[in-house]
């Protein structure tokens, strides 16, 4: 047996705070998304994670089988416990699960001033199940826009909140981040990754549109060709929290976060299991 002295053992310097990341999302039991894969980014990006559950969906990587939303007192309950103890640097808003959670979120965000918040906005899975009806979607907009330093939807959520149909150029994706803009979100990011279903060819770049103010720009990055995409929506969302939490810019947050989430796609190869879409590999050596 070797017994190790106290010089022996690796200890963080005392003088290092570790930047702390909220979720406020549902769980996922197969760990590809949501709660769980929040929670995988901060980690990946060495901050620490702390987790309000607003609903708990029996899902794996071919869908959604069943959802139970955490009732609101709960959600409450769980915020209170994080906000009134932890020192939260940003927080990631994903699926709500109800009218209720989205007012109690709001309401607590909004008292205790936390200055970056991203809204992603799952309201439908990666595999198409429904994760919120129409009141949660009208629920989202009208109290989490205007609180969210950024909000993250991709086109067919972006077309689910302006009632219109998902677009199908970079054109017309900045013509719907506009609109978005305009119902009290203070920036967007309009994510393009599904442009490269609509057609037979693959596309050289995935294009994310960011607009804010009278800014409008892109965030391109290589177009990987794997089919284990589960959870890159949180994982992207995630880890643009994460970067506004160890003090990076909105806009370098968000670079920062394409380019990992770019390297966790090209090693997604190595996800191959379940029977649908695998998730994205967020492991740092595999």
């Amino acid at each position: 047996m070797t017994v190790l002295e106290d010089n022996q053992i690796a200890t963080a310097d005392a003088d290092t705070n570790v930047d702390v990341v909220l979720t406020i999302a549902g769980s996922d039991s197969s760990g590809g998304a949501g709660i769980q894969v929040d929670l995988k980014s901060f980690t990946s990006l060495s901050c620490f994670g702390a987790s309000v559950i607003t609903a708990v969906t029996a899902q794996n990587t071919t869908g959604v089988q069943a959802v139970h939303v955490v009732p609101s007192e709960i959600v409450a309950a769980q915020l209170d416990a994080v906000l009134e103890d932890l020192p939260i640097k940003s927080v990631k808003i994903g699926m709500v699960g109800s009218e209720e959670n989205a007012a109690v979120i709001a309401s607590r965000l909004a008292d205790v001033g936390i200055e970056h918040v991203v809204l992603d906005t799952p309201l439908i899975s990666g595999t198409g199940s429904p994760l919120g009806n129409a009141k949660v979607r009208h629920a989202v907009r009208d109290t989490l826009f205007p609180l969210a330093s950024l909000i993250t939807p991709n086109l067919a959520e972006a077309g689910m909140f302006l009632n219109e149909p998902p677009v199908s150029s970079v054109d017309e994706m900045v013509c719907q981040a506009k609109a978005l803009l305009a119902m009290e979100a203070s920036a967007v990011l309009l994510k393009g990754g599904h442009l490269g279903e609509l057609g037979d060819d693959l596309p050289q770049s995935a294009v994310d549109v960011f607009v804010t103010g009278d800014v409008v720009d892109m965030f391109e990055a290589p177009f990987v060709d794997t089919v284990n995409t589960h959870g890159t929506g949180c994982a992207l969302s995630s880890a643009i929290a994460a970067y506004l939490a160890k003090g990076e810019g909105l806009s370098s947050a968000i670079r920062l976060a394409k380019v990992w989430l770019t390297e966790g796609l090209k090693r997604s190869h190595s996800m191959n299991f379940g029977h649908g879409p695998g998730p994205v590999n967020l492991l740092l050596n595999a």
